[in-house]
């Protein structure tokens, strides 16, 4: 089934559904949504890691030059910035299916 065209939003918007979002009564219906979908939702994670070759041999040399530091703070930095990248990556791309998922429901509710 074809979905209808999405459209592009302003800043308005997108502040706006932002602010509407800061209602914990909306957090918690966002949060249930992702819990009742988290299983799926970390395949897709996986996968998208996998195929964006995040998880490579670029990334094991990145892990393998932190773990190798000599001075034990300038490996724990080296593992904390690795950490952090990673954790980054994983954000976006579960925003990405977030965002997804979301367009997936709302495109399920006009049919």
């Amino acid at each position: 089934m074809a979905s209808a065209p999405r459209r592009e939003y302003t800043d308005a918007e997108i502040d706006a559904a932002v602010a509407v979002l800061s209602d914990p009564d909306r957090l918690a219906q966002a949060q249930r949504v992702v819990e009742l979908g988290a299983p799926a939702l970390q395949r897709i994670l996986n996968q998208a890691l996998q195929e964006e070759s995040w998880i490579d041999t670029a990334h094991q040399q990145q892990v393998l030059e932190a773990a190798g530091k000599a001075d034990i703070e300038d490996r724990l930095t080296a593992v904390r910035v690795l950490l952090a990248e990673e954790t980054r990556v994983a954000m976006l791309i579960g925003v990405a299916v977030g965002f997804e998922l979301a367009h997936e429901l709302i495109d399920n509710e006009e049919t």
